[in-house]
């Protein structure tokens, strides 16, 4: 068979080759609020587009803003207008993809609600260097509360006030000496 008559494999999306989600590819896959949603006050993003059999998330949800439609393989659905950003499914996502993002904070401030599992935990107050989903600093945050109690099982549910351009980027912390660096 001739080289050319060999069919190509296709590529894999950018995200699996690289590991890293992007912004665009978020938000094109309907996982972003929108403009009006996010002006409302705080409200779940879910970044989880793998079908993977999962449905934790759902059952957290007590507006059944997050569904699973279809095959228990199917991604999330979010409802953003059920959302009221209670933090309920952050938790209970095994993948930590799960994040509530309130862009009105301050007039300055955002802040980002995300899963964290390492130790130490944050306390309130503390300065933590703010990561993008390629585990990069992007900026400084300040620690504005800590949730971490048995029922959540070892995930502690951290939210952080960072500058607002960052709303859509934070999505973890670097915690301890060098944490704030």
């Amino acid at each position: 068979m001739p080289k050319s008559a060999i069919p190509k494999s296709p590529q894999p999306p950018p995200h699996q080759r690289s590991g890293v989600l992007s912004p665009q590819n978020l938000a094109a896959r309907g996982a972003v609020p929108s403009k009006q949603r996010l002006a409302a006050g705080p409200v779940v993003t879910v970044e989880c587009i793998e079908n993977i059999p999962c449905n934790p998330c759902a059952y957290a949800c007590p507006r059944q803003a997050i569904t699973i439609a279809g095959s228990l393989t199917d991604t999330p659905a979010v409802d953003f207008d059920k959302c009221n950003g209670c933090t309920l499914c952050i938790a209970k996502c095994p993948g930590l993809a799960i994040f509530v993002v309130h862009k009105g904070y301050s007039k300055t401030e955002a802040t980002v609600t995300l899963p964290y599992e390492l130790l130490p935990r944050p306390t309130v107050g503390t300065s933590v260097a703010c990561l993008n989903r390629a585990g990069r600093a992007v900026c400084k945050g300040k620690v504005v509360k800590v949730l971490d109690t048995k029922a959540l099982n070892r995930c502690a549910v951290v939210t952080v006030a960072v500058p607002k351009r960052y709303w859509n980027a934070v999505r973890n912390i670097r915690v301890g000496r060098k944490g704030a660096e």
